[in-house]
């Protein structure tokens, strides 16, 4: 499953397990948790730092509330799983569905240009975090370093063959 070239995204982060049957509470990092998360998908687990630490196979999924209750073959007590709290699970890029125009994986911007509607280099996202407010990415430039919102009034072309993003800076953000 793991490929240098391709490295594997991040669907999901978990949060803690669920009950006494080693099913386990994730919190879903993508829109589409329904056919992410289902019987039979392999997964692998990443540390903090995106290393591999063990390969998984989906035995059970169900969405529940806000998050997905997950079960993997041969983890069948609470005490199996207590070590994957605070983990990553991610799948290889060639099961997801294919992205649609303007759709980018949220690990893939750090390192993306950043230019301004008139086409000057405004700098590199050099971090994305996910908030409650929704996804920003952080922007580091050679005259500023700014956090933008990675919503349609600012990020105005997606550019994933370029690696790049037009975007509309308010301008009490660049002060």
């Amino acid at each position: 499953m793991t490929d240098a070239a391709s490295p594997p995204i991040v669907v999901g982060r978990v949060r803690k397990p669920h009950g006494l049957k080693g099913e386990l509470a994730v919190f879903p990092l993508t829109d589409d948790a329904e056919s992410v998360f289902v019987v039979g998908r392999e997964m692998v687990v990443l540390d903090l730092r995106g290393e591999v630490q063990e390969e998984l196979l989906v035995e059970q999924a169900r969405v529940y509330h806000r998050e997905v209750l997950v079960r993997f073959r041969g983890h069948t007590r609470r005490e199996a799983v207590e070590g994957y709290r605070g983990q990553f699970l991610a799948v290889a890029r060639a099961e997801l569905a294919p992205l649609e125009e303007g759709e980018v994986y949220q690990q893939e911007l750090v390192g993306w240009a950043v230019r301004d509607e008139a086409d000057e280099p405004l700098g590199i996202v050099s971090a994305v975090y996910d908030m409650p407010q929704g996804t920003v990415i952080e922007v580091q430039g050679p005259k500023h370093e700014f956090l933008l919102p990675f919503r349609s009034e600012y990020v105005k072309v997606t550019d994933r063959a370029g690696r790049r993003l037009v975007v509309d800076v308010p301008a009490e953000l660049m002060r």
